[in-house]
């Protein structure tokens, strides 16, 4: 049995909604996915440490999907997962595209390096988040190339909303998410950025990426109904937990750079109606 979802997050993970057959498999992607994103984010291991630790949960993934037992590190993350690998079997290379992306970001962090532009960022998204909306579609049975494409600008929607909610907590843990591109674009100021000052410029510059972020959510939601029942319909709830979370970042003007956003019991029920009217 994966392990339950524990941390905090602004959409349903196996909730009610989703169809009863699915929520162990999507349990343990869910568990694989955070397990290595924890890996590369927290605690107080060197990038050296979290670089080897990754390689070595890469070659655990590799071994389970190749038949082998789970080792000793991760049962509870691979045993889970080699079952779904046998009942559902699931593209591999999805899997191993999360595990370049958490990679990626111990790698910029330990050099201090941010995004060129939105391009550089959006093929960070196409490794970080996208793969997880292909592998549910998959579970899904859904493949069509345009229910694809609206997953890919829903995923890319939620990790740019991400982004634009965590900059309080991802700047100064090093992690710089702002393309160089828009920054210069608007006039902001790296000093004033790493310093968390919300002037003018930065305001604008969250502003415009919000509103990159909404823009990409709303040409993937049409794929709500495209999913077959309870799946569509938890669909609903994450786009607008995300769209949500955009209004809070748009709320703020600018101090999101000093204060993270974060969904309350009002938000979620707000939510339920727009849900309902979509």
């Amino acid at each position: 049995m994966a392990a339950p979802v524990t941390h905090y997050e602004n959409f349903p993970v196996a909730s009610v909604l989703c169809p009863p057959h699915l929520r162990q498999p999507i349990a343990a992607l869910y568990a694989f996915a955070r397990t290595a994103d924890d890996l590369a984010d927290e605690g107080t291991a060197p990038a050296a440490e979290r670089l080897a630790d990754l390689a070595a949960y890469r070659g655990e993934l590799l071994a389970v999907a190749q038949g082998q037992p789970p080792g000793p590190c991760w049962p509870g993350v691979f045993g889970p997962l080699q079952a779904v690998l046998r009942s559902h079997p699931l593209p591999v290379p999805l899997l191993l595209d999360l595990l370049s992306a958490f990679a990626q970001d111990v790698e910029k962090t330990r050099d201090g390096a941010g995004y060129a532009d939105r391009a550089e960022l959006l093929d960070y998204c196409r490794r970080s988040a996208n793969p997880v909306g292909r592998l549910l579609l998959h579970l899904y049975g859904v493949s069509d190339a345009a229910s694809l494409a609206q997953s890919d600008a829903i995923c890319t929607a939620l990790q740019l909303i991400n982004f634009w909610q965590d900059l309080s907590v991802d700047i100064p843990r090093g992690r710089y998410y702002l393309p160089l591109a828009d920054c210069e674009a608007h006039g902001a100021r790296a000093a004033e950025l790493l310093a968390l000052q919300s002037t003018p410029q930065n305001a604008a510059l969250i502003a415009d990426c919000a509103r990159w972020a909404r823009q990409t959510m709303l040409s993937g939601a049409p794929l709500v109904h495209r999913l077959p029942g309870r799946a569509g319909w938890e669909l609903r709830l994450v786009v607008q937990g995300g769209l949500r979370t955009l209004d809070k970042v748009d709320a703020l003007r600018g101090a999101s750079l000093y204060t993270r956003p974060k969904l309350h019991a009002g938000d979620w029920c707000r939510m339920l109606v727009r849900a309902l009217a979509m």
